[in-house]
C-alpha cells in the first residue's frame, strides 16, 4: 500500500494538470445564435414584418468601390418566407453573387432583436446580430477566427430598391472598411409590393401574387415559402388570418 503522503502529492499534481488543461470559451454577448426557445412561425412573421418588402425576385449590381465599375459584378436573388426552418425567417438566395450564397433573417433576442445567418460558401458561415437604427438594419458578427468583425447595413429606397453594404474591421479596431455594396432592384415591381391595392397574403399580410384554393375558395400568398406553409396547414393558417382580419376591423375607425 502506498503511503498517504505520496497519494496526496500525486492527487494534487493530477488536479493541477487537469485544471491547466481546461480552456474556458466565452461566447460574445451579441453572437447571433439560434434562440434557446423555438419561435412559432407566426411569431417570426410578426417580428419580421418590417422586412416583408424583401420578398420577391431581385437583380443586383455589386461594387467594391463606390462609383466605380472596377471589380463590379451582376447577380440575381430571390427572397421567400421559410417558415419550416428553425429559426423561421426570410430566406435569401443569391446567384452569381460574390459576397454570399444565401442568408436567413430571423428574430433574435431582447438586446439584439434580429439575427442573420449568412452562408458565404459551402464551408463558411457567419452569424450576425443587431437591430433597426432609424430606417436601416445594422448587423454585425462577433470576432471571427481571423480576428475580424463583419458588419452588414441594409438601406431601403422604397419598396423596389434595397442596398446592402458589407464592411469589416480588425477586432481591436473601431473603423470599418468597405468590402462592397450591392444595389438590388426588384424584378417586376408587383412582387410583394405592399401598396394596399392588391389581394393580401393570408400568411404574412404582404401582397398576394400566388393564388391557391381551399374548399372551393381562392386565397392569395406572397411567395413559395408561404405557399408551402399554407399547403401544410390550410385550416390553421386561415383561422389565424380570420382572427387578424377581425382585429383590423375592430381597430379601424
Amino acid at each position: 500500500m502506498l503511503p498517504t503522503r505520496f497519494l496526496s502529492r500525486r492527487f494534487s499534481s493530477l488536479t493541477a494538470l487537469l485544471m491547466a488543461s481546461v480552456v474556458v470559451v466565452s461566447r460574445p454577448p451579441h453572437a447571433a445564435d439560434s434562440p434557446e426557445k423555438t419561435i412559432a412561425p407566426q411569431a417570426a412573421v410578426a417580428a419580421l414584418q418590417p422586412f416583408q418588402k424583401l420578398i420577391g425576385e431581385w437583380r443586383g449590381i455589386g461594387q467594391p468601390q463606390r462609383g466605380s465599375n472596377r471589380g463590379s459584378w451582376q447577380e440575381t436573388a430571390s427572397a421567400v418566407w421559410n417558415l419550416k426552418s428553425d429559426p423561421a425567417g426570410i430566406r435569401w438566395q443569391s446567384a452569381e453573387g460574390k459576397l454570399w450564397q444565401s442568408w436567413l433573417l430571423a428574430p433574435g433576442d431582447e438586446q439584439h432583436p434580429f439575427q442573420l445567418i449568412l452562408q458565404v460558401d459551402d464551408q463558411t458561415e457567419r452569424r450576425y446580430a443587431g437591430k433597426l437604427e432609424g430606417a436601416r438594419l445594422i448587423l454585425e458578427t462577433a470576432a471571427t477566427p481571423q480576428n475580424e468583425v463583419h458588419r452588414l447595413t441594409f438601406t431601403w429606397l422604397g419598396n423596389d430598391r434595397t442596398l446592402i453594404l458589407a464592411e469589416k474591421r480588425g477586432a481591436q479596431q473601431s473603423f470599418y472598411q468597405r468590402v462592397a455594396e450591392v444595389a438590388y432592384q426588384r424584378q417586376g415591381t408587383r412582387l410583394a409590393a405592399k401598396d394596399g391595392n392588391g389581394p393580401e397574403c393570408v400568411v404574412t399580410g404582404g401582397l398576394g401574387t400566388i393564388a391557391v384554393t381551399h374548399e372551393g375558395k381562392t386565397y392569395y400568398l406572397c411567395c413559395t415559402g408561404c405557399r408551402d406553409a399554407f399547403n401544410d396547414d390550410p385550416v390553421g393558417i386561415l383561422k389565424e388570418w380570420a382572427e387578424r382580419q377581425k382585429k383590423k376591423t375592430a381597430t379601424s375607425p
